[in-house]
């Protein structure tokens, strides 16, 4: 299986993710009282714009350490100047308008270059409108048990309480396994400006996704793989749903319940042979190591 990601230019990609969640809400539904999202049927939901903000929180805080050693893993290693983050709190839109009017929007944002924006503006021909890389819906493979508790405080918050109480206020997937496609569209960098680095610096902060993005009701949810394809052409060399099909889990027996447990599922170990002829390269991100991948 080859290992190699091409630096050179962006092509062609198709990723999916497969995601453990245990014990944990890995995307609460503002419309639900944050309950964990599902779908008709039961099947848990993990939105792009869930993923793709945990993505955005770490190459925002330039201090922490995923930056730190992601950014100085890069041969020169990155600087904080054209990695700013569009989709943040608190951000001065009339200063945005005036960087899209004097064309330094493009240079100064990542993720308007990489997942595109919607900050346009009448008239403006430099702004951005849809990005390279797109995530899809992370579906569960089976449908998820929720289970609900009470928190409570040991201070009260309300007047005349001794102690706090949320009925209900913990709400979490008991055990499910999700998968979440993506797409490398490389007809998009013509006017997003999405350069190989910026896809590359993609790549190696989604295994730290969850696991330096973790939270009180989301403590325990695993990148069990994310697989990572490059076509041998800038038009695609394979259709993306043989490449999906082959490296989605499969529940043993057919099963339709909730799983209890990463045994419940079969689990490919990679692309078979006649599709990986099909391709230019295979990687599971989740166990890549970049630095043997670039000496």
């Amino acid at each position: 299986m080859s290992t190699q990601v091409n630096q050179k230019s962006l092509v062609r990609a198709t990723g999916l993710l497969v995601i453990e969640v245990v014990n944990s809400n890995p995307n609460g539904d503002p419309d639900n009282e944050s309950e964990p999202r599902t779908r008709v049927g039961d099947r848990g939901e993990i939105s792009p714009v869930s993923f793709k903000r945990k993505l955005r929180d770490l190459v925002e805080l330039k201090e922490g350490p995923v930056w730190l050693e992601v950014a100085g893993g890069f041969e020169p290693p990155l600087s904080h100047e054209g990695f700013d983050i569009l989709e943040q709190r608190g951000r001065d839109r009339k200063k945005i308008e005036g960087e899209i009017k004097d064309g330094s929007f493009v240079s100064r944002y990542w993720d308007a270059r990489l997942f595109g924006n919607t900050f346009l503006e009448e008239g403006s021909s430099t702004s951005i409108r849809t990005g390279v890389v797109q995530f899809g819906m992370g579906i569960s493979l089976a449908p998820v048990e929720i289970q609900r508790h009470t928190l409570t405080n040991k201070s009260g918050v309300q007047e005349g309480k001794d102690r706090g109480m949320a009925p209900l206020g913990y709400r979490v997937v008991q055990h499910g396994v999700y998968c979440m496609p993506f797409f490398v569209n490389p007809t998009a960098a013509s006017k997003s400006g999405c350069t190989p680095t910026d896809l590359d610096l993609m790549l190696r902060l989604i295994p730290y996704a969850y696991t330096h993005t973790a939270s009180f009701v989301r403590p325990d949810v695993r990148m069990r793989h994310a697989w990572y394809i490059e076509h041998k052409s800038r038009l695609g060399s394979c259709p993306d749903s043989k490449l999906i099909d082959a490296l989605t889990p499969a529940r043993k027996g057919g099963g339709i319940t909730a799983s209890q447990d990463w045994s419940d599922y079969e689990v490919p170990s990679g692309l078979p042979e006649d599709l990986l002829a099909r391709v230019s390269s295979c990687i599971d991100l989740a166990d890549h190591d970049w630095k043997t991948a670039s000496a």
